[in-house]
């Protein structure tokens, strides 16, 4: 029995090799048209994931120096075009970003298949035009967004008691848990009317751990993403672990929004007029003939994951960094009391993105390489 599971592995490796190299020849020709910009000479079969070492971003840099801004890597069996110019940014992300957003799918987000439902991954056809639709009409609409002002406003009042709490106390205090909670209930709220997580429980940091294994699993470099012809085989069990941490999202999510279908059966129910209740009767109305509950729930994951691990991730390293700079910290400090005032909280009024923050893409060096993957 052993014997025959090894020859047929034999025989599955083998075939696996043959469809690669028949890929890699194929790309080698496609690739020779001269349309393609400058880049690194490719290895056989890996090509030149060996350029990108352990700190891809360092080595974009740095081929970005010798190759020019404009530059083209073959990554196993993909080619990717890489940018790594402001401008050149600017012309394909603002002028031609109808030609370049359909999204390269990492195969962890095929698990449970969110890259059919999600509104990242779903290609630009009429399915996501419904529901770009429904969310510009009935989510992200200013009016919306306005309603849930004061709601926000106690989040981060609560989040800003909480630091003072351990501040009095003299208790150090986990600042990335701290605001993945708040984005936690904050979108909770919004979404379900209610706290997903409470002093007494676990949740947020369970929560936390799900949120940033699924960003860890799309996130970490994957063989069936540089070779997809091994995407069946899940060589490296990617695929598998994205389904177990998307599960217990879903599971947590399908329990909300049964009992909320359970409540809107009963006689007498007041509508909540949360995200949930507005999906759930357009749902029901079909009038957009997209908004079924499967995509629901795929929606909500994107949002939970999206706003939550990315916002505590961000706070938290950025004050990582201005403890590690006392002087920036300083001037940080003197900007926001000269701007907002010492005794005052920051409101969406006291901020002007524009004149206040001066954002730019040529400051934002975090921005510097755009990955463009043209698949073979």
């Amino acid at each position: 029995m052993e014997s025959l599971i090894n020859t047929v592995l034999c025989v599955l490796f083998s075939f696996a090799l043959v469809k690669i190299l028949h890929f890699i020849a194929r790309g080698s020709k496609t690739g020779s048209s001269g349309k393609l910009p400058p880049g690194p000479a490719a290895l056989p079969i890996i090509g030149s994931l060996l350029d990108l070492g352990d700190k891809p971003h360092r080595s974009l840099a740095r081929l970005a120096g010798t190759h020019g801004p404009l530059m083209s890597l073959r990554i196993g069996q993909i080619t990717t075009v890489v940018i790594s110019s402001a401008t050149l940014a600017k012309e394909v992300l603002q002028k031609h970003d109808v030609s370049f957003c359909n999204r390269t799918i990492p195969d962890a987000i095929r698990a449970h298949r969110h890259h059919e439902f999600g509104m990242p991954w779903v290609p630009i056809d009429k399915r996501w035009r419904n529901l770009r639709t429904v969310c510009n009409r009935y989510i992200f609409a200013n009016q919306k967004l306005d309603a849930n002002q004061d709601l926000r406003r106690e989040k981060i009042q609560e989040l800003v008691a909480h630091v003072q709490e351990h501040c009095i106390a003299g208790k150090a205090m986990d600042i990335g848990q701290a605001a993945f909670t708040a984005t936690l209930n904050a979108l909770s709220n919004i979404i379900f009317s209610l706290n997903l997580s409470d002093s007494s429980s676990d949740t947020a940091s369970q929560f936390k751990e799900v949120v940033g294994s699924i960003m860890e699993e799309a996130g970490k470099p994957n063989l069936a993403d540089y070779f997809p012809v091994l995407r069946w085989i899940d060589l490296l069990g990617k695929k598998h672990r994205q389904t177990i941490h998307f599960g217990k999202i879903f599971s947590i999510l399908d329990g909300i929004v049964n009992e909320r279908l359970r409540l809107r059966k009963l006689q007498g129910y007041v509508p909540v007029h949360d995200m949930l209740d507005t999906l759930l009767t357009i749902s029901e109305d079909n009038n957009e003939g997209i908004m079924e509950t499967g995509w629901i729930k795929h929606l909500f994951l994107d949002l939970f994951v999206a706003g939550t691990d990315t916002t505590s991730n961000t706070l938290e390293w950025a004050m990582a960094e201005l403890l590690r700079n006392p002087r920036t910290l300083s001037k940080a400090r003197t900007e926001l009391e000269q701007t907002i005032g010492k005794e005052n909280g920051v409101t969406p009024e006291s901020l002007d993105m524009d004149d206040k923050i001066g954002l730019t893409l040529e400051k934002a060096q975090s921005l510097r390489a755009v990955p463009i993957q043209l698949q073979r």
